[in-house]
């Protein structure tokens, strides 16, 4: 909490708006304790964090139970399998925030080893009819 406490100072004394967000990565590091994440998040609400954070709740209730527990409002990141939901589910359970992380790039490099696994096996391109397009104005080869 003093390392929050510390970069709060540090954030409200400079000359432009700054939004702190303190972290606490227990889901992540396999503490899956929901009563010892909430008292973590409810010391860095009282430090002064603008926004909170734990990454990888386990469940939809879980979320719940975070954003009731604390004031402040609470960032939810997305892309852990089977641990993200819709934005209409987060809203309705509190969560004011949401960051994609690496989902989208992880997302692109699936798409990035389907058509490399599908040209080194089969010796085909098909995976370029589902691409999007980036040269609208080519003609296509029957015009």
């Amino acid at each position: 909490m003093e390392r929050v406490a510390a970069a709060v100072e540090a954030a409200r004394s400079l000359d432009f708006p700054f939004t702190l967000t303190a972290r606490t990565e227990n889901f992540l590091r396999g503490n899956h304790e929901l009563d010892e994440t909430i008292t973590r998040l409810q010391a860095f609400e009282l430090a002064g964090a603008d926004v909170l954070f734990a990454p990888g709740p386990p469940s939809l209730d879980a979320v719940r139970a975070v954003c009731a527990s604390v004031s402040k409002p609470v960032n939810f990141m997305v892309g852990i399998k089977g641990r993200s939901f819709s934005f209409a589910e987060l809203e309705a359970a509190g969560v004011r925030r949401v960051s994609l992380a690496t989902s989208l790039y992880r997302a692109a490099m699936t798409g990035l080893h389907a058509a490399a696994t599908e040209v080194a096996e089969h010796g085909t391109f098909t995976y370029v009819d589902g691409n999007i397009d980036l040269h609208p104005f080519l003609e296509s080869p029957e015009s």
